[in-house]
């Protein structure tokens, strides 16, 4: 967003605003008009590093030493000079010295020298034999074959360079990435702070899990599934329970959960019953750019602001609730966690024609075997 405005502000000064129907919303002109209040969170953090699995890094990582820091062994076997060796072969060494990872050298490198995988090159020796390709005798070893230069031995610097650029600003660090920064002796790094998310159900008849059912009522299932998903999204997930429908606790849970995240989220209270009140309260306390949605499932969905904060009110069907979440709500928090979406698009031909729709769109629910072949784009 390059720079602070209002709902109000972008709709009435957009130059599309002719586009601009609360009521009618296409999928993807509501992401449109999200993006434009998009700000990726800019507050940083320092963790240690056993702590930032899947964080967002935000400042550059350098190395500060070679990896290797030195020449070893990637082989257990014998480290020996082949320029010693003259002819074709085979070949006959003497054992001279030992040299285990981690230790100093046992005996001397005139000739060969047994080594384990890790273990320092020693001076003046350019080659590994595998002990699998040598027989030994006593302190004496044969071979047939005569090793190219540097052959199983990693070089000092080989897989990173003292300087070299190891992650860029936005990278989401995955398991193999902690490994690689305890190899550069790097303890924590500097991260942003998480995305904080507010959510709660609304309903008389919707009842949190543990209670008894009266006629008429149902468990909540959709916080269960925002709790999911919200997980694998990796953000701060704070869950303020059920709400009744009671006008004045809605609002009151509204301003505290505007208070605590940078996004909230209900379910429920959005649709044309006369005890839905969310619209009612957003117009009071924050503001709204469209409520409803032309797609199938999912069509009574809010977006709007209160104070800070973004405001998604998903419908109360547990389908809807999971399918404007991934449209709408995952699409949000990724950019806010700088991160940006991939679209995966499948090539796939369906046995059974789907009606087509032409005044809203359509989600249908795929099942992938492994035939199905799909690409990133």
């Amino acid at each position: 967003m390059k720079k602070d405005i209002s709902l109000r502000d972008l709709i009435y000064e957009s130059n599309i605003e002719h586009d601009y129907d609360p009521n009618a919303m296409s999928v993807e002109k509501a992401k449109i008009w999200i993006a434009n209040f998009l700000k990726p969170i800019k507050q940083q953090e320092t963790i240690h590093i056993k702590d930032a699995l899947y964080r967002i890094v935000a400042e550059s990582v350098t190395a500060n030493i070679n990896v290797p820091n030195h020449d070893n062994s990637a082989m257990d076997g014998y480290a020996i000079n082949i320029d010693t060796l003259n002819g074709d072969g085979p070949f006959n060494l003497k054992v001279t010295g030992k040299l285990f990872a981690g230790n100093q050298l046992e005996g001397n490198a005139n000739e060969a020298v047994r080594i384990m995988t890790g273990a320092t090159i020693p001076l003046g020796l350019n080659a590994v034999i595998p002990q699998e390709h040598v027989e030994a005798h006593e302190n004496v070893i044969s071979f047939k074959i005569k090793p190219h230069i540097n052959q199983n031995i990693r070089r000092l610097g080989e897989d990173i360079k003292n300087g070299q650029a190891v992650f860029q600003s936005g990278r989401k660090l995955a398991p193999c990435d902690l490994g690689l920064l305890a190899s550069l002796g790097i303890d924590s790094i500097k991260v942003y702070r998480k995305v904080k998310v507010a959510f709660f159900s609304t309903g008389d008849e919707i009842i949190s899990l543990g209670n008894p059912l009266s006629p008429g009522q149902v468990f909540d299932s959709n916080r269960y599934s925002l709790i999911g998903l919200l997980k694998r999204l990796d953000v701060e997930a704070i869950d303020l329970g059920v709400i009744p429908d009671n006008k004045k606790m809605i609002e009151d849970t509204l301003i505290k959960a505007t208070d605590m995240a940078d996004v909230v989220i209900t379910t429920g209270g959005v649709s044309v019953g006369e005890a839905d009140y969310m619209k009612e309260i957003l117009k009071k306390i924050g503001e709204i750019l469209f409520w409803k949605i032309s797609m199938k499932p999912g069509r009574p969905l809010a977006y709007g602001k209160i104070d800070h904060c973004h405001y998604f009110g998903l419908p109360g069907n547990p389908v809807s609730t999971m399918v404007t979440f991934y449209q709408f709500v995952r699409f949000l928090l990724c950019q806010v966690k700088h991160l940006f979406l991939k679209r995966l698009l499948l090539r796939q031909n369906f046995y059974r024609r789907l009606k087509k729709y032409l005044a809203e769109q359509n989600f249908k629910e795929v099942f992938m075997n492994k035939t199905v072949k799909a690409r990133l784009a």
